[in-house]
């Protein structure tokens, strides 16, 4: 459906859990991480029907997300289901990877359709450091797993926050030779997001552009999101930029989020949307709940104001809380 801005929403991220076995250091806190009750996390069956809702509104694309996806237990039956809906065309799943090379069998045969996984640095040491688990050979494990999987679309995601700048370069090589594309996603001012480094897209290209040449324009698929894309000579895959603070794309944003309680969140900054999950306990029917969500939607906020003045409806919870 179209938002009150003309803006085609057919995207639908949901988060299925707050929990997440890595503590990285821009999205949670290194202890006394407060879990929300298990009763107050929507049942997938409660998923599955507020996603065949949105697909009567227009959504098309759903991205399965966290916290971490893969630690709730069953998420290949919940793929399956959502596939099965009429008017979704693809599901895909954004994880670190820990847990992805012995889940991916079962998603696959879910028809599961893509998997981006997030990856700060290559250098073992720092991964410990950044994500405060030493897991960065099982990461890798998910992400070769992911790239031997035929017709699985797979992308690493990299948030440049300072420390991993040495790393920049290591990671867009993995695009050089592989059929992958490496995102460089800017740090927002999200939770813990807001007292660490930003490097901006110009930033990191200028270091990419030293070690590999002048990057090359790609076309990208209005579906998939807000990603700029560019290659290098010799490259096989492609480096995308997500740089919603000083590239801000909001007058196109096609996305929605689910919250893993149940809220349908509009816009990433701010506290606007719907408690679907209230209406869900409250015994809501099919109608109410669909025109609950198109009611959120058409009022989503014209553009959120990173970089700027607080405001009161500013977001104030963590990127696990929200939904990565």
């Amino acid at each position: 459906m179209f938002d009150q801005f003309g803006r085609n929403i057919r995207y639908l991220r949901v988060s299925v859990t707050d929990r997440c076995n890595l503590r990285c250091r821009y999205c949670m806190p290194e202890e006394g991480v407060e879990w929300v009750d298990h009763s107050a996390i929507l049942s997938y069956e409660q998923i599955v029907r507020l996603v065949r809702l949105a697909a009567g509104l227009g959504v098309e694309k759903v991205r399965l997300t966290g916290g971490e996806p893969l630690v709730r237990k069953g998420l290949a039956g919940l793929v399956r289901e959502i596939k099965a809906i009429e008017g979704i065309r693809t599901v895909n799943l954004t994880t670190n990877g820990v847990l992805l090379a012995d889940q991916l069998p079962d998603l696959l045969e879910a028809g599961l359709d893509g998997v981006n996984l997030s990856l700060d640095t290559l250098d073992r040491e720092q991964f410990a450091a950044l994500t405060r688990r030493d897991e960065l050979p099982r990461t890798l494990e998910g992400l070769e797993a992911a790239l031997a999987a035929p017709g699985l679309t797979v992308k690493v995601n990299c948030v440049p926050s300072g420390g991993n700048d040495p790393q920049l370069v290591p990671l867009a090589s993995l695009a050089r030779d592989r059929d992958l594309s490496v995102r460089f996603i800017e740090l927002m001012p999200i939770g813990l997001g807001d007292t660490l480094t930003r490097r901006t897209e110009e930033e990191v290209l200028a270091r990419l552009e030293e070690a590999f040449g002048p990057a090359v324009s790609c076309p990208t698929d209005p579906l998939s999101g807000p990603s700029r894309n560019v290659t290098f000579p010799g490259f096989r895959g492609q480096v995308g930029f997500i740089s919603a603070v000083s590239h801000q794309f909001c007058q196109s944003c096609n996305r929605v989020r689910l919250t893993a309680t149940g809220f349908l969140k509009t816009c990433l900054q701010y506290d606007h949307g719907v408690d679907l999950k209230a209406l869900l306990d409250a015994g809501a029917d099919d109608a109410t709940l669909q025109a609950a969500m198109a009611d959120a939607i058409n009022h989503k906020p014209a553009s959120h104001h990173f970089g700027g003045q607080r405001q009161a409806a500013d977001e104030g919870r963590n990127m696990n809380q929200i939904g990565g």
